[in-house]
């Protein structure tokens, strides 16, 4: 999320980051202003000045010193933060994955804004091949039934792309008109980087409709974009 804020505050938009989950409180290198407050209007309020000296801000709800995390907003109030027209783009973390590459949401996730207008599913392309466990799946219960697979068996391109395509798998609860992208992260890795292009080619074969384009990248240190592959056109 900060990496992509980096790259759009270089194109000199206003950018607001925030989560409707929990997130880390950001480092100075990844947003040098952090607002808190529970009124989203209060965040409105303050933002209108701190914008005129740093076009990127963080905002949260609370701060939760024990665990040095944020927490974020409703969905109403993202929405407060949308009709405002005070930001270009608000990038919004509505779902964690506690570290892991993969995650099968349970049945109060994600929390996603219905205003959202863009969506991008992230998935460690590392994932693959480490057997079904909650070492590298986050909610492993959940996700074995959706990709047919039992704990202990190794996660393959076949089983990432049936939780893809699942009705409770990346794309649970999006909003009907936003526009679905799926971001596979780790791509640094040549095997990895051609598991991701045969990824894409699988998702169009099955369900191009899934999403408008599957990205194989890396967001870690820097965002590097190594494919783009529109689903609609891989026919």
């Amino acid at each position: 999320m900060f990496q992509l804020a980096r790259l759009l505050l270089r194109s000199g938009q206003r950018v607001l980051t925030t989560t409707t989950t929990k997130i880390f409180v950001p480092t100075s290198e990844q947003s040098a202003t952090l607002l808190v407050a529970s009124d989203p209007q209060t965040i409105l309020h303050e933002a209108s000045s701190s914008l005129s000296t740093s076009r990127h801000l963080t905002a949260a709800a609370e701060h939760l010193s024990d665990s040095n995390k944020l927490k974020g907003f409703s969905s109403e109030g993202i929405s407060q933060f949308a009709a405002s027209g005070v930001f270009d783009w608000i990038l919004v973390e509505a779902d964690g994955a506690a570290h892991r590459p993969l995650k099968a949401p349970a049945a109060h996730e994600p929390v996603i804004p219905p205003c959202t207008s863009i969506l991008m599913a992230v998935i460690g392309l590392d994932v693959l091949n480490q057997p079904l466990s909650e070492k590298a799946v986050f909610r492993c219960e959940l996700a074995g039934p959706r990709m047919g697979l039992n704990q202990g068996e190794p996660v393959s391109e076949a089983a990432l792309v049936r939780l893809i395509l699942h009705p409770a798998g990346v794309f649970k609860d999006a909003p009907p008109d936003a526009r679905r992208f799926i971001f596979l992260n780790k791509g640094d890795d040549a095997e990895l980087r051609a598991a991701g292009s045969r990824i894409a080619m699988s998702l169009s074969r099955e369900d191009a409709g899934v999403a408008e384009a599957v990205i194989v990248g890396q967001a870690l240190d820097e965002l590097r974009l190594h494919a783009l592959h529109y689903l609609a056109s891989m026919h």
